[in-house]
């Protein structure tokens, strides 16, 4: 019998700001780089849409920078699929059998916060006849942490809005579904649905759902009350944390800062976005090379048939064939004075962010200010 979904009640009283957040996947920099940004303080409500950790070393730091703000301020934490992966271990909570953590997580190293847990306790994950030992090891040594993620529900809600990680499929008898179908829920915004409350999901990077631009901006949906709110953060190169800022009173608009850890700089010229870009993004991202390049690769992207320029660094070959992380051809708009986020600085332009979106900037870029050097 699948876990069903924890629901509660949640106040938002008015006056105080409330900011989401979601998909930190362990990014502690760029957790306290957006809640720096967005000049969070005791008097505000922050909620966070599951996906703490994994995928990232600082995966153990960063769950315990949410203990910690969670005893400090006002937090509500929404458990996410990711979150649930270290409760499974323990509990059998999703029927994964061990052969699913050693095939799929345990290979992270300790970007999986299971190993980074088992190295800290001392204790091996190397085989599967490790398990059971390293269970009771880690049980006890990490039993802050893990019950922390136990108490965390799957869905908040209050006659406004319903904060959930991935989705759900309805607004009433919320405590009948699928725990994990509200967790993993894939392509939520492309499933139709259309809700009375606003419903607040992160999970599917909203990159995703664009195949012209890339863009990490949150998705505010107003005929359906959606808002869909992964930059990104962790599992893309251009990735960011956005922090969503709900309306103060009815008939506001939304609001949202970012932060992403990139090194700043000022446009000195002004630029035309290009006409008809390519957003090329995971699960759609198979490639032909056409000409090799130290720098770049001329390529044909499969599925569009076109062909574009694609940075040598970007590009992945494995069983499955070649493939390229997040590529575009999109020309930015530029405004000379503008502010820059610097990607990847090459011969022939500037791989930069502007509000969100990755694109190139072929001007010059000056008084270039140090980002992280972990982004």
């Amino acid at each position: 019998m699948s876990l069903k979904a924890e629901v509660r009640p949640i106040d938002l009283p008015p006056g105080r700001r409330v900011l989401v957040i979601s998909d930190i996947h362990g990014n502690l920099p760029l957790l306290k780089g957006v809640l720096r940004k967005a000049g969070f303080c005791k008097d505000d409500i922050l909620i966070i849409l599951g996906d703490i950790v994994e995928r990232n070393e600082g995966s153990l730091d960063t769950l315990r920078y949410v203990m910690e703000l969670c005893r400090d301020y006002t937090v509500y934490p929404v458990m996410g699929n990711c979150d649930s992966l270290n409760l499974n271990f323990f509990d059998g909570r999703d029927g994964h059998p061990d052969a699913f953590y050693s095939r799929r997580w345990f290979k992270l190293g300790e970007k999986c916060t299971l190993v980074r847990m088992a190295h800290l306790a001392g204790v091996p994950l190397e085989t599967q006849a490790d398990y059971s030992a390293a269970r009771v090891v880690l049980a006890k040594e990490f039993a802050p942490e893990l019950e922390f993620l136990r108490a965390m529900p799957h869905i908040y809600v209050n006659q406004d809005y319903l904060f959930v990680h991935g989705g759900v499929p309805r607004e009433e008898r919320l405590e009948e579904l699928d725990a994990y179908g509200c967790m993993k829920n894939d392509d939520f915004m492309g499933q139709g649905h259309s809700f009375k409350r606003w419903v607040i999901v992160g999970h599917w990077p909203v990159t995703l759902y664009r195949g012209d631009i890339p863009s990490a901006a949150p998705i505010v949906d107003r005929e359906r009350h959606i808002v869909s709110i992964d930059g990104g953060c962790t599992l893309k190169l251009d990735g960011q944390l956005n922090a969503l800022i709900l309306p103060g009173e009815k008939g506001e608009e939304f609001s949202w800062v970012s932060y992403d850890g990139f090194p700043e700089g000022t446009a000195l010229e002004a630029q035309e976005a290009s006409a008809d870009p390519l957003n090329i993004r995971w699960g759609r991202s198979d490639v032909e090379v056409l000409e090799e390049g130290a720098e770049f690769c001329r390529c044909r992207h499969l599925e569009t048939g076109r062909e574009l320029d694609i940075l040598t660094e970007f590009l992945r070959r494995d069983e499955r064939g070649v493939w390229c992380e997040d590529s575009t051809d999109y020309l930015l708009p530029v405004k000379a004075g503008d502010t820059l986020s610097v990607i990847w600085q090459t011969s022939r332009g500037t791989l930069c962010k502007k509000d969100g979106v990755t694109g190139w900037y072929l001007g010059k870029v000056e008084n270039l200010a140090e980002g992280r050097g972990d982004v």
